[in-house]
């Protein structure tokens, strides 16, 4: 079977460098305009099932490509985006201004830090996300499936499908709409395509966002 995960449109959040988590923020206007590209450029893929995470910018960026298909879209909370605790509508300057030490962590050594206030690790993402991806290689045999999530959920999801460990988190990019194709077959996993962004019009795009 096949899974074709992509990440959602661009939120205001995502512009303004706001960790967003788990707060339910809309798409921008240019976030908008990218899920139309990416429904335009998956349009004539075969595509049977999309399952999106319940947040609206997930859930919108892949409700354009399904109407293109006229499937419905299946919601499945294992993809939300990581909890950042108290993090969560805060800018990336604020925190490292109240946080430094756990901010500086977060970007050496992610795989250690543990959200304040309630929040995940992505230990945390990594096994719910795992448990989506298994249960759908074992529903969805020779299918292929849509998949939106978040920028975390997806860095988790292809560095454990890849036998990688949290600590490589950062080596994996995920640009807003990007593409990526994974395929499973007897038992295992296999990245055929990653944060691709030809749809947009461009290779790769050289944007770093602040937040996720």
């Amino acid at each position: 079977m096949r899974i074709i995960l992509v990440r959602h449109g661009e939120t205001t959040w995502n512009i303004e460098g706001r960790y967003q988590g788990q707060e339910d923020t809309p798409l921008s206007e240019r976030g908008l305009r990218q899920g139309h590209l990416l429904a335009e450029g998956l349009h004539h893929i075969p595509i049977d099932v999309c399952i999106s995470s319940p947040l609206q910018r997930s859930y919108q960026t892949c409700k354009f490509c399904a109407d293109l298909h006229k499937l419905p879209v299946a919601t499945d909370e294992r993809l939300l985006e990581i909890n950042h605790g108290s993090w969560e509508g805060v800018l990336a300057p604020e925190i490292a201004k109240q946080f430094p030490q756990e901010f500086a962590l977060w970007h050496t050594r992610p795989h250690l830090v543990q959200m304040p206030d309630g929040g995940e690790s992505l230990e945390d993402v990594r096994k719910r996300a795992r448990a989506a991806f298994d249960d759908y290689a074992a529903k969805y045999i020779d299918k292929t499936v849509l998949v939106a999530a978040h920028d975390a959920v997806n860095k988790a999801i292809i560095c454990d499908l890849l036998g990688l460990d949290m600590s490589h988190f950062w080596q994996i990019k995920q640009d807003n709409t990007c593409i990526n194709v994974l395929e499973y077959n007897e038992g295992v996993w296999r990245v055929v395509l990653l944060n691709s962004t030809n749809h947009l019009g461009f290779l790769f795009s050289g944007i770093e966002q602040a937040g996720l």
